[in-house]
């Protein structure tokens, strides 16, 4: 039988945490739900350590958008959420993806939660989740989700290094409105202790703005790293 809801995980060297996110998708998939690994070419034993746990394991060209596509290609469910690596769900997430599109939404995203230990990071959060809603702009820290049919109408993620989240939404928001759910997902907040939380926020403001503008994703991906 077809699955109604695939979640495809991106994945690249993620070996330190790879079993920990996908065990905690065991009760998901215990209930239906289809999980697919797209792997970038790890160096280390991410694919391995993920085989158990997953329903598939997709070797794809590296880059985040680049593995979502080949995910979603090899997934079967009516509908699918993409989550990062580093990112939980909270437990019925399942049963909220498929009432929000029972509800008559095509896509849309849950607030997030920001682990660790700086305090700003829980005032980031907040933000992100306010602008998405104001907006209708998701990020892939959110949880992304959408119908099948509606994520071939867009053709899928933009193949671009950067702003690939904020791209596809903008397109999905041609078919309608986000469903923006209420329930947290929880990412790490690694990224924003390595770099600095207000370095970080800075540098992704800055980012945004340049990509508003028409900047190249390729451009602002230089900048980035």
């Amino acid at each position: 039988m077809r699955p109604a809801l695939s979640i495809v995980v991106p994945a690249l060297d993620e070996a330190a945490g790879i079993e920990a996110t996908l065990q905690a998708l065991q009760p998901l998939r215990a209930r239906g739900v289809e999980l697919v690994l797209a792997d970038g070419h790890s160096s280390d034993a991410t694919p391995a350590l993920a085989r158990p746990w997953v329903d598939a394991v997709v070797d794809a060209p590296r880059g985040r958008a680049l593995q979502m596509n080949a995910g979603a290609a090899q997934a079967r469910g009516a509908a699918l959420l993409f989550l990062h690596a580093d990112t939980r769900l909270p437990p019925l997430a399942d049963v909220l993806v498929a009432q929000a599109l029972a509800a008559g939404a095509s896509w849309g995203r849950f607030d997030v939660r920001i682990a660790g230990r700086p305090w700003m990071l829980r005032v980031v959060a907040a933000l992100m989740n306010l602008r998405s809603r104001c907006s209708g702009i998701a990020t892939g820290d959110q949880a992304i989700f959408v119908t099948r049919d509606a994520f071939d109408q867009v053709g899928g993620f933009p193949v671009q290094p950067l702003m690939e989240d904020i791209e596809i939404s903008r397109r999905l928001k041609r078919l309608g409105p986000p469903a923006c759910l209420r329930a947290r997902v929880c990412t790490s907040g690694r990224r924003w202790e390595q770099r600095g939380v207000w370095r970080t926020i800075l540098l992704m403001w800055r980012l945004r703005w340049r990509y508003w503008r028409g900047e190249s994703a390729a451009r602002l991906a230089e900048a980035y790293r």
